[in-house]
């Protein structure tokens, strides 16, 4: 029996004041040229929701850190923790914003400083690979941890699949976001959001039909949360978004 690669990279995150949890969530890492980088919501690390400021939290605390369980060195199907510090003396941020949203984007990447023993399976942000044709109705995967559980063993993520609802082309309230259907529920925050092909035939974003022998996925962005909490729809950050964020990671480190 095969498992999914992207049932590993999806990881979950632990969002915390000192050490009281405050929150569960997920996040996910892509390679830069200044080493992996920790892709999670915004919202996550403030502890604030992202559009009205308002504290998540009922216990009104601001996290100053979070626990990531990773995949565990040359062992895969076992998991180790590593607490990453997000504010410099409970008030600097540790988090690299969107270089032109910055606030407005509900996505942030940190620089992973502690990997000892850790297994760094990124996704591509790159898209150097096929690119899927991705159209409304066709299904999406949100891969990440509901309520904080996990898919039955260790740290191995949970599936919630639904459909893309909007043009991806097109920009939803102008933003670099897209909607899709789906029935997600909190600690999904932050997952990545993929197209999965199972193999076969596949239509490219040019038109063209590739067969592939194996299963493929393309990410497609990050999720964020639901518009309301009457409605299914979510909101997903862009790739290509999260691509300008490293990129400009990547040119201030240089």
């Amino acid at each position: 029996m095969m498992i999914q690669d992207a049932s590993f990279k999806s990881l979950l995150i632990l969002i915390k004041f000192n050490d009281t949890v405050l929150a569960k969530g997920t996040g996910f890492i892509v390679n830069s040229k200044i080493g992996p980088l920790l892709i999670t919501n915004r919202h996550n690390v403030t502890g604030r929701h992202n559009i009205t400021n308002k504290l998540l939290s009922k216990t009104g605390a601001i996290p100053n850190k979070i626990t990531i369980t990773h995949n565990k060195k040359n062992k895969i199907g076992e998991w180790i923790t590593k607490d990453e510090n997000i504010l410099i003396n409970n008030e600097i941020p540790l988090w690299h914003e969107h270089p032109t949203l910055q606030e407005k984007a509900d996505f942030v990447a940190i620089a992973l400083t502690d990997i000892h023993n850790v297994e760094i399976l990124d996704y591509d942000i790159t898209k150097k690979g096929p690119q899927f044709q991705c159209n409304p109705a066709d299904t999406v995967s949100v891969i990440g941890f509901p309520f904080g559980i996990t898919g039955g063993i260790g740290s191995i993520a949970i599936w919630a699949t639904g459909f893309i609802a909007t043009e991806i082309a097109i920009d939803y309230e102008q933003l670099p976001i897209f909607l899709i259907d789906c029935r997600t529920r909190p600690g999904q925050s932050g997952s990545p959001v993929i197209s999965h092909k199972n193999g076969g035939v596949v239509t490219l974003e040019n038109g063209d039909n590739v067969i592939f022998e194996k299963p493929v996925n393309n990410l497609l962005g990050i999720y964020s949360g639901r518009i309301n909490n009457d409605s299914d729809l979510g909101t997903v950050w862009k790739s290509t978004a999260i691509l300008e964020l490293v990129k400009s990671i990547e040119n201030t480190s240089i």
